[in-house]
């Protein structure tokens, strides 16, 4: 518990979105009324969509040939499967990104429900949705990501967290997108739950750590050197050098 709260507290987009939760918390208690907790729900259930949404569209779509743009999804995720067990690569370099999306998506809201709830209610709606909801759940689905990946001592829940997610890393990396607990749903919902046969049948233990790329391929060799990695993924690269060093 202590180790994955001292990688929690010092996550540079939780610090970032902490002042905005903390606005939100002082609004629902000072304009409180039960429509602001349907807000705080849906803020919820929105964010658990997003979590699903963004790792599987964003973070496993197609390895961009542009070194730059590739550099950035390595430091964003590719780096994370590579070294699952390093908290550096637990979130992506842009600490400001989830601040950006969040207010981005708040003035979205706010814009849609102005017509419906004229312009104070919808923004306090929306905000408190937002940024005491999904803001929540943020954090909730940073630490069941975290405790996956940390070596400590773990009961009932943070075992089936673990089973769970590490199976997405070592297992399949083409299922179980959702990471949060209890969010399996989701993922029998759009058709990417974990399937023994089919993980059994895509898994190459050469490319299951570089998300499916040859982990000699040269944007990925580039992007370690961009940022400074000299170590290498277990598997072929691994097997490789230990064979020459014989």
């Amino acid at each position: 518990m202590k180790a994955t709260f001292a990688i929690l507290v010092n996550m540079g987009s939780l610090h970032r979105l902490f002042p905005f939760w903390f606005a939100g918390i002082a609004a629902l208690i000072y304009w409180f009324t039960p429509w602001l907790l349907l807000a705080v729900v849906y803020g919820v259930i929105a964010q658990f969509f997003v979590e699903y949404a963004m790792h599987r569209f964003l973070l496993h779509r197609e390895p961009p040939t542009d070194q730059g743009v590739f550099n950035d999804l390595y430091r964003s995720h590719i780096g994370h499967h590579e070294f699952p067990g390093d908290p550096e690569f637990f979130t992506g370099g842009d600490h400001w990104y989830p601040v950006r999306f969040g207010l981005i998506s708040f003035v979205a809201h706010s814009l849609i429900l102005w017509p419906i709830l004229g312009a104070g209610p919808a923004v306090l709606t929306a905000y408190v949705a937002l940024f005491v909801g999904s803001v929540s759940a943020f954090t909730f689905y940073e630490y069941c990501h975290t405790l996956a990946h940390v070596n400590v001592p773990k009961g009932w829940f943070g075992r089936r967290v673990t089973r769970t997610h590490l199976a997405h890393h070592f297992q399949d990396h083409q299922a179980t997108y959702h990471v949060s607990f209890g969010m399996n749903w989701i993922d029998r919902l759009f058709g990417t739950r974990h399937d023994p046969d089919a993980a059994r049948e895509r898994y190459d233990r050469d490319t299951i750590l570089s998300m499916g790329m040859d982990p000699e391929d040269l944007r990925l060799v580039t992007a370690r050197k961009a940022f400074g990695i000299t170590k290498v993924p277990r598997g072929k690269l691994t097997r490789q050098r230990a064979a020459q060093t014989q």
